[in-house]
């Protein structure tokens, strides 16, 4: 009776978000062409929206910890939900994304993406997305702020290892900026390929940066054992008990 109930109040929220990110990106939309203000104050609105709704919904709370970065840093993030991209967006105070170069021709998101400074990159071009997102930042047409990537290219489900690509170190390369790691543990309760929401306690953490520097070898090193160390102490605090042989 319990899982049925929870399986009617996840469809419940499935779908109100689904018509709430509709809702929210047709009224935004004319301030998101005029502004970039307008973009940003669309996606904090549905991302605050579909927080808070998880919570009072599905029974999801939400929790941001460690030091959230104010500056330009690059922002190497565990992905393992959608939820995660949402609670990293609300913690940052300039959030952008890297993101797939299709994805600006679809209706209205694209434009949003666009809008909010993303980073739209190509397979095998990412070099010439970058060179193009620092001349935007040096030109003035967004400002600097936190560059967030996903260094497993894909979200992950709890468990499961997937190899961390090169593509964080080439930003870090170029842009000569800090890395911040984000660790979570939100998959555990908003979970790939289901439409189930599980109660529980979703954490994202930003853990200590990564100074300028390093060469390659040495930072994805770093970085993918500082991120799934992290992510693998949330998920064990939540309870998960990995199988043997995980990481």
């Amino acid at each position: 009776m319990r899982l049925a109930l929870q399986w009617i109040l996840s469809i419940i929220y499935v779908v109100q978000n689904a018509i709430m990110m509709l809702a929210m990106g047709i009224v935004f939309f004319p301030w998101a062409l005029l502004s970039p203000k307008g973009a940003m104050a669309a996606c904090n609105s549905y991302a605050t929206w579909a927080i808070w709704t998880a919570r009072w919904l599905v029974g999801i709370r939400c929790e941001v910890r460690g030091e959230v970065p104010s500056g330009a840093v690059l922002i190497p993030a565990k992905h393992q939900s959608f939820l995660d991209i949402m609670v990293i967006f609300k913690a940052l105070p300039q959030p952008r994304f890297i993101m797939k170069y299709e994805l600006l021709f679809t209706p209205i998101i694209g434009v949003y993406a666009w809008r909010l400074g993303c980073v739209p990159v190509r397979r095998g071009k990412r070099g010439a997305a970058i060179k193009a997102m620092l001349a935007d930042v040096e030109s003035g047409r967004v400002p600097p702020g936190q560059l967030a990537i996903y260094p497993q290219g894909t979200r992950v489900p709890v468990g499961d290892y997937v190899p961390y690509k090169v593509g964080p170190y080439v930003l870090y390369r170029e842009t000569g900026q800090a890395a911040v790691p984000v660790a979570t543990n939100c998959g555990m309760f908003w979970p790939k390929g289901t439409m189930l929401r599980t109660p529980g306690h979703a954490v994202v953490e930003f853990l200590e940066p990564i100074a300028p520097g390093l060469d390659q070898k040495s930072f994805m090193t770093q970085l993918e054992e500082v991120i799934e160390d992290g992510s693998n102490a949330l998920m064990a605090e939540a309870g998960f008990v990995p199988a043997k042989g995980d990481r």
